[in-house]
């Protein structure tokens, strides 16, 4: 009896022959990037480094793109907004010590939007491994221990013959749901060490899928049917897991209302008769889903700005859907299934009856009355123009990047995304400089459609010399800097918790004329001009830059107890 675990593929006469006489002169970094490529891979991002320098010798002997940026953590942002657009493992490059240390708030950005990143490091040489001081340049005495509570897992290839199968196994943890970032070192001397090992091919990383187990899809199936007033809220892993057209099927067919968490957004069609849109910052919409006997999470762990900061408290019976298994049940009990979204939505697809209920739609409408009075009563016009302006502006298709500023604030909530995978922010992990970027790494990976990064001042100062990278690889992204002369939203924190600030105001530079020393365009604006302005330079190919001179405010919060 043959047994499938018993079949082997045996080598071609001509893989025989390669196997046996390798080209001469290769490394290990030649193995780095053979395996790469095996995987599939066709760019990588990052920048060099004295011990990654054997990793960057071989990349001109391999079919590899490389788009090095100018700061390691900027390189990790756009390594990050590659893996959101394509759905793959986004390679990244970097040094030891000083290098792989400053991509760490990027790192901590993937890992919480989920974006798969396979960061690649060099190590100090072998001999320095294990905490021993021997004094090598950017030695750490466990430079992975800085990483392990920041990406998915930790691989070190401690010989040549180690290379492909770790880098194999990051890949495939990278992309198995939750997809994230991971870290993968590698010694100096193996990386530049002569290997007589023959060419890596095709590799095999599939990725590992988590199905949801049939008793609780079952149970959840019965629970929709049978509610009186469902309600869902959709988060990230909706938009990871390529999920939104299923999403759209099951509130439609239980009649269930649906909101969607600042990650999510795009996962629900923003017109949609069952659409809350993004309004969770609301005290109307938290009442409203407190009020369903059935609430549906999917992809979301229901955290900070996914609960009006934690003062949402469900009454009902919640399902939530995670594939992360920490965020289960991490914040309010229910029936937890840890599985992908996408093949969750499809089983619930296969096994819930269809819910009649005219009023769904009323429902809706009523909240989003009740909104539209809120902000209306509170002077925002200016606000709502400029927002209004950049969606006008802004192609229907096109990714947008938005950094920690006051005008992403309101994207999170009142921006219509036009689809799943559309609108990105640094809502994950916090952290400024992201926007821009992320905005160059997607326009590596999609070229044919323009980028748009939105940024204050401040978060501007963070990745401004990535201009000479957009400039350099003529990338097709425009940015526009809102420039409020200071960190605006601390502004906003401060004053109103303190009565007054500190350390919120900035002496910035002339952005347009900056951007224009890149060989860059840059134009200023106001919001009477901006959607003609943004418009214009969305539609010249290449790099452009937009400057609005204008303090936002934002809408008041309502999880301080004000309505």
């Amino acid at each position: 009896m043959t047994h499938d675990h018993d079949l082997v593929l045996r080598p071609t006469a001509a893989q025989t022959e390669a196997a046996l006489n390798p080209p001469p002169g290769r490394t290990g970094g030649d193995l780095v990037v053979e395996t790469l490529a095996g995987l599939g891979a066709t760019t990588v991002f990052g920048l060099p480094g004295q011990h990654a320098l054997g990793v960057f010798d071989a990349l001109r002997r391999s079919g590899l793109r490389y788009v090095g940026l100018r700061v390691e953590n900027n390189a990790g942002f756009a390594a990050d907004a590659y893996g959101r657009i394509t759905g793959e493992a986004a390679p990244l490059l970097l040094s030891t010590g000083p290098g792989a240390l400053t991509s760490l708030p990027a790192l901590q950005e993937a890992a919480a939007a989920s974006a798969p990143v396979l960061a690649i490091s060099s190590q100090v040489p072998t001999a320095g491994l294990g905490g021993g001081r021997r004094g090598y340049l950017h030695e750490l005495p466990d430079q992975a221990a800085s990483f392990r509570g920041v990406v998915k897992s930790v691989h070190t290839a401690r010989t040549a013959s180690q290379i492909p199968s770790a880098i194999a196994e990051a890949w495939k943890s990278a992309l198995t749901v939750p997809p994230g970032p991971v870290w993968v070192e590698i010694p100096q001397d193996v990386l530049v060490a002569e290997t007589v090992l023959p060419v890596v091919t095709a590799m095999d990383a599939t990725p590992d899928e988590l199905p949801p187990r049939p008793e609780l899809t079952a149970l959840a199936a019965h629970l929709l049917a049978n509610a009186a007033r469902p309600a869902i809220i959709a988060g990230g892993g909706v938009v990871r897991s390529d999920a939104s057209g299923k999403l759209r099927q099951l509130a439609e067919r239980v009649q269930a209302p649906v909101v969607t968490t600042p990650g999510g957004k795009g996962a629900f069609p923003w017109t949609h008769p069952l659409s809350l849109r993004s309004w969770l910052e609301d005290r109307h919409t938290t009442d409203f889903l407190e009020d369903a006997d059935v609430l549906l999470v999917i992809g979301s762990g229901l955290g900070e700005l996914s609960s009006n900061y934690h003062t949402f408290a469900p009454r009902g019976r919640v399902i939530q859907i995670e594939a992360d298994l920490g965020k289960l049940e991490s914040n309010h009990p229910g029936v937890g299934i840890h599985a992908d979204a996408r093949l969750a939505l499809q089983a619930l697809l296969e096994t819930v009856r269809r819910r009649e209920d005219a009023s769904a739609p009323e429902r809706v409408r009523e909240v989003l009355a009740r909104v539209r009075e809120r902000i209306a009563a509170q002077d925002l016009t200016r606000e709502q123009q400029v927002l209004t302006a950049v969606r006008r502006a802004l192609p229907a298709d096109s990714p947008s990047f938005w950094d920690m500023t006051i005008l992403a604030y309101w994207a999170w909530s009142a921006f219509d995304a036009m689809g799943p995978n559309h609108l990105h922010s640094a809502q994950g992990a916090g952290g400024l400089g992201y926007a821009f970027p992320a905005a160059l790494g997607a326009a590596v990976a999609d070229p044919t459609r323009p980028v748009l990064a939105v940024s204050g001042d401040g978060g501007a100062l963070y990745s401004i010399a990535e201009l000479a990278t957009a400039r350099q690889h003529d990338l097709d992204v425009t940015w526009l800097i809102v420039d409020d002369g200071g960190y605006g939203i601390l502004r906003e924190y401060m004053t109103e918790s303190f009565g007054e600030t500190t350390a919120t105001e900035l002496t910035g530079p002339d952005f347009a004329a900056l951007a224009e020393s890149f060989g860059v365009p840059g134009v200023r604006t106001s919001p009477e001009n901006l959607a003609a302005d943004l418009a214009e330079a969305l539609k010249s190919p290449g790099p452009s830059v937009v400057v609005l001179p204008a303090r936002l405010r934002m809408f008041a919060p309502t999880h301080l107890g004000s309505d």
